[in-house]
């Protein structure tokens, strides 16, 4: 698949999740169009073997080395090139650092302006891991209609400023709002905020800009 050009920078994400917080057993990471991790949450980073300072910038491929990369290349280039917006896949293979390992991926494609792909996100859930309903619990958060606005322009790379502007709220207000998604969704930055968003069903997929669905507003 050819490489698109991206203009997202890696968010860092730390390696460990402090102590006293909950696991969760599916790790999620977004991918830019060529399949390098763009950022991800604690989970991913421990399921493939390394810290985010390692990892980000890598291809998926480098880090889980799954033993019928053809399957898991054509699977994304149908995500690619737009014949599908979602896909599952068992994998077995070789994690960064050495360990073998076997479990699901499922990837699913988020498009940007002109139908273009501009990401993807990706879960992984290892067979030696704890099973955890993480996307349920996801479901059941809802959000305000002004928080759904402020996700959906988030979404888009909108900032502060803009937001505020769009939404007639303070630049504080803004934040105020973010904060607030991210203590729901338990993600440490915008970019993993939005990767949970998707991941948990929130927001629309295939269409641009995304939406949040009725069913997750209040």
């Amino acid at each position: 698949m050819a490489a698109r050009p991206h203009t997202a920078q890696v968010a860092h994400v730390p390696p460990h999740m402090p102590e006293g917080r909950t696991r969760y057993a599916t790790g999620m990471a977004t991918l830019t169009s060529d399949l390098r991790v763009l950022a991800g949450d604690d989970d991913f980073f421990r399921h493939v073997g390394g810290s985010s300072a390692e990892l980000c910038g890598r291809d998926l491929f480098d880090l889980l080395r799954p033993s019928a990369p053809s399957v898991l290349r054509e699977h994304f280039s149908r995500l690619h090139d737009g014949r599908r917006t979602r896909f599952t896949e068992r994998v077995a293979g070789c994690r960064f650092d050495g360990r073998v390992f076997s479990g699901e991926l499922t990837g699913t494609a988020i498009e940007g302006p002109f139908d273009q792909l501009s990401a993807i996100v990706v879960l992984l859930r290892p067979d030696d891991e704890p099973i955890t309903d993480e996307v349920t619990r996801l479901r059941r958060l809802l959000l305000s209609p002004l928080e759904a606005r402020i996700l959906e322009g988030v979404a888009t790379g909108a900032s502060t400023v803009q937001l505020a502007s769009k939404l007639y709220l303070s630049r504080q207000g803004v934040e105020y709002h973010v904060g607030s998604m991210l203590r729901k969704l338990e993600a440490p930055n915008r970019a993993a905020l939005v990767s949970r968003a998707y991941a948990a069903g929130m927001l629309t997929v295939g269409t641009w800009p995304a939406r949040v669905l009725p069913d997750f507003v209040k």
